[in-house]
């Protein structure tokens, strides 16, 4: 994109326009005006051409700092289905219907209550049959809300925009504390057991019954799932170490610098083989197969619409991708468990599962290897402890 030009005013001084707005910088020609150019110039590129550039903090308003602020986050977190970018979209609805138009300098530690209380109203969700249901928000989801409220202006400070004393304002808001808030606490996930997966298996297409049993094998996430290609699969240990290797370039921990590296034993080994044949950059499960695999048509031929002709109208027009993401994956999933007439669960609790099992057969440390994990602290957080262990112990002790 074209940078701003170093331009006469026909008062004879040197101008810069950016974003809108012009920039009187001395004597045209003169070095005093170049050195104010290139300082601009460079202000602007660092602000990565903010529209609200050179806007003084008084007048800036919040819709502004949204807007300078959503194009960061597009940029700096990608806009992918779980992208962190979609997670302050109730924050940016919140703050533009409330305070959209007032200035940024107004918002202060009473404006973050009453977008907190904003976010906590129970809320009316329509729906796929037509009926309504009404939730809330749980304490802890509204706790995250805020923290991301306050990242805004955190940024907007970083950037010139809004005083840093709005930011430190706002940090005096304390969060909501368990026990006395009147809002719903979050239910922790819970692994989930074998029988109730086994329970949904008849009610899918064979790709995705493989799907869960190798993420029950590879204590994946389901993201990483999804994005297996055949290319990504080292199979040249297979005969001295008898794994195979798959090795992530895009992942959860990227960005921090970790590396995730999954090994494949022989029982994900055999599962996997069937979908290697497929070429190097496809992905490894295509939804358009498992379309395929599903239950065919039992009325008789001599029924229905004529041969050649339909008047079958599809339930939906999306369009099917080449590959599953975290969202389609689950949702086959939660039909199943709808099918089957069990509790929803979700692919993490498969996860779960994994590290539970892992951890209560070879330990802690072999668990946070299989997930992935850097700290074995967090390996605590997705792995139940032993429960039997526990009794065990009691029972010899008194």
């Amino acid at each position: 994109m074209r940078l701003p030009s170093y331009r006469k005013h026909s008062s004879g001084c040197a101008r810069v326009t950016i974003a809108g707005k012009d920039f009187l910088l001395g004597p045209h020609g003169s070095p005093e005006s170049k050195r104010k150019y290139q300082r601009l110039i460079a202000e602007y590129l660092a602000g990565d051409r903010s529209s609200s550039f050179g806007t003084p903090a008084v007048e800036l308003t919040l819709i502004e700092l949204l807007a300078s602020y959503k194009k960061h986050c597009r940029k700096y977190y990608g806009s992918g289905d779980n992208s962190e970018y979609w997670r302050f979209v109730p924050v940016w609805n919140a703050l533009k219907t409330l305070y959209g138009t007032d200035n940024c300098v107004q918002f202060g530690p009473l404006q973050l209550k009453a977008l907190r209380a904003h976010l906590s109203l129970p809320r009316t969700v329509k729906l796929k049959d037509g009926s309504k249901k009404t939730t809330q928000r749980s304490r802890g989801y509204i706790n995250n809300l805020t923290k991301r409220t306050l990242r805004i202006f955190k940024w907007g400070a970083s950037e010139g925009m809004v005083p840093i004393s709005i930011h430190q304002g706002l940090k005096s808001v304390e969060p909501l504390k368990r026990g006395r808030s009147d809002l719903p606490e979050s239910k922790k996930i819970k692994p989930v057991d074998a029988d109730t997966i086994m329970a949904i298996v008849a009610h899918l297409p064979k790709l995705l019954a493989d799907m869960i049993r190798i993420q029950g094998l590879l204590g994946s996430r389901p993201g990483e799932l999804c994005a297996l290609k055949p290319c990504m699969i080292d199979r040249s240990t297979e005969k001295t170490e008898g794994i195979w290797t798959i090795t992530l370039v895009d992942h959860k921990g990227e960005w921090r610098g970790h590396e995730r590296v999954i090994l494949v034993g022989p029982k994900a080994q055999e599962l996997l083989r069937p979908y290697l044949l497929r070429p190097d950059n496809a992905y490894l499960f295509n939804p358009r197969e498992a379309q395929k695999q599903r239950r065919p048509r039992t009325t008789p031929v001599n029924y229905g619409n004529r041969s050649g002709k339909s008047n079958h109208v599809p339930k939906t027009q999306r369009t099917i991708k080449d590959c599953y993401t975290t969202a389609t994956y689950g949702r086959a999933i939660r039909r199943a468990c709808l099918k089957a007439q069990i509790p929803l669960w979700s692919p993490n609790q498969i996860r779960h599962a994994a590290g539970t099992d892992a951890r209560k057969e070879f330990g802690l440390e072999v668990a946070s290897l299989l997930l992935g994990h850097a700290s074995p602290n967090t390996t605590l957080i997705y792995a139940e402890s032993d429960r039997q262990k526990l009794i065990d112990a009691v029972k010899a002790v008194g």
